[in-house]
């Protein structure tokens, strides 16, 4: 089992596609996610997108958007091990591991919030989506 193990979900009240968008740019990547090196393994097109993760994890990462009422649930799983010397995964302690998890949490809650903040732009709540 890896030690830095995230999982969150956003509602986005946008079609998956929209969501789908924004991370199927690899320019975008760095700059979300910058000390990680994306490689797809496998693009699902609207229902997102699964990489391998090398820098300074080693493991893999899925975002999976999933159609609700008349929006987007946006998943998010990270599941990796902190890269050795040599690039290889080696497991952290548990309190390392712990602290990268909620470093990791807080990241993907913020790139959650920064997409939907730009995807529901001049959307009133409880409107539908535009």
């Amino acid at each position: 089992m890896p030690s830095v193990d995230v999982v969150d979900e956003t509602f986005l009240a946008v079609a998956p596609e929209v969501v789908a968008a924004e991370f199927a740019q690899p320019a975008r990547w760095p700059v979300l996610w910058p000390d990680l090196r994306l490689e797809v393994m496998t693009d699902r097109g609207a229902e997102g997108v699964r990489w391998t993760v090398q820098g300074a994890l080693v493991g893999s990462m899925e975002v999976w958007l999933e159609p609700v009422l008349d929006g987007t649930v946006l998943h998010y799983f990270l599941r990796a091990d902190p890269a050795g010397p040599d690039g290889t995964p080696r497991p952290a302690s548990p309190r390392r591991a712990a602290a990268e998890a909620r470093r990791r949490q807080r990241a993907a809650k913020a790139i959650a919030f920064a997409c939907k903040d730009r995807l529901e732009a001049g959307r009133a709540p409880g409107e539908p989506p535009t």
